[in-house]
């Protein structure tokens, strides 16, 4: 999700710089690597905020990233959240954009259970996200008559050694509130060992599912607010204003890799950063980042509500 929430950051600063910019000034993008843990990312916000550096911030990272950013800015700067979340976290100046789970999963659990999924198991990786998501998914499925045959929310890194006890479960359906690398090796494995229940993601989108390398099960089901091959004017709009950015991204990747390739470099930040945690400043226009690259911070991208990222995990989207 890393390299899409770029480009569209990339759009929308152009656009708005294209119609005179914000108060008369042009937008500048600063983009900062919230994939590392909760207080790193809102120690290094809340320092921007402070110097000025930045007056909003537009955020695509983990939920509680997010609560730790929200309370170390107080409402000082406007916070935009973006990706699908858990719900509540009400503050000062923050705004949500994403669904929250009664708008993003239960019509898939609605739908599911009509057809006949009356067995469910709900496996997620353990943070804020999976734990409120399930709280929600159990009293939906008992109020239709369904059952939750078992629960686990699982470390990072460690989803596929719960295969066997998922299904020994002999469960219909399973809520896969799985993220990044996790969810994409998960299915992965479901698909070659030739199980059959249905599965319903939280955190599926185009690169997961390229991760996964596509599904032959016909039992792959994703839930969210947007797909890119959507029929939509608005969705097709986006994907023919989305056509100048994404070349730009191509050929400053190109740029950088030999920096890259040598261990270092401003670009290394921007082309790699996982989350973006990035705000829009009155400037010079353009856009700049803080170099993690040379901390060993730079990151592929990760799903929506992903958590910060243990040592362990690989990388992601």
């Amino acid at each position: 999700m890393g390299p899409c929430a770029i480009n569209c950051a990339v759009l929308a600063a152009e656009e708005i710089n294209g119609r005179g910019g914000m108060l008369g000034r042009p937008v500048e993008l600063v983009l900062i690597d919230g994939g590392r843990p909760a207080p790193q990312v809102a120690d290094e916000v809340a320092g921007l905020v402070r110097s000025g550096t930045i007056s909003a911030v537009a955020g695509a990272h983990a939920s509680d990233v997010r609560v730790a950013v929200v309370a170390a800015i107080a409402g000082r700067v406007p916070f935009v959240y973006a990706p699908p979340y858990e719900g509540g976290g009400r503050a000062p100046g923050v705004y949500f954009l994403g669904e929250t789970p009664d708008r993003q999963l239960v019509p898939g659990i609605d739908r599911l259970t009509a057809s006949h999924a009356r067995r469910w198991y709900l496996l997620g990786n353990d943070y804020i996200w999976p734990r409120l998501v399930h709280a929600r998914a159990r009293g939906r499925l008992r109020a239709a008559g369904a059952t939750v045959v078992g629960e686990s929310l699982v470390a990072y890194g460690q989803a596929v050694h719960w295969l066997d006890r998922v299904a020994g479960a002999r469960p219909d359906a399973i809520l896969l509130t799985l993220i990044g690398s996790d969810l994409v090796a998960f299915n992965r494995a479901y698909a070659a060992a030739g199980l059959s229940a249905v599965r319903l993601c939280g955190a599926l989108e185009e690169h997961g599912l390229l991760g996964i390398g596509g599904d032959v099960t016909g039992g792959l089901y994703a839930s969210m607010g947007y797909f890119r091959n959507l029929p939509t004017e608005a969705g097709q709009g986006l994907r023919r204003a989305l056509r100048g950015p994404v070349r730009r991204g191509r050929a400053a990747a190109q740029r950088a890799r030999p920096r890259l390739l040598r261990g270092g470099g401003d670009a290394g930040g921007a082309v790699r950063a996982g989350r973006l945690a990035g705000g829009a400043r009155a400037g010079r226009g353009g856009r700049r980042h803080h170099d993690h690259q040379r901390a060993g911070h730079a990151d592929a991208a990760r799903p929506p509500g992903a958590p910060p990222r243990s040592p362990r995990q690989g990388r992601r989207p």
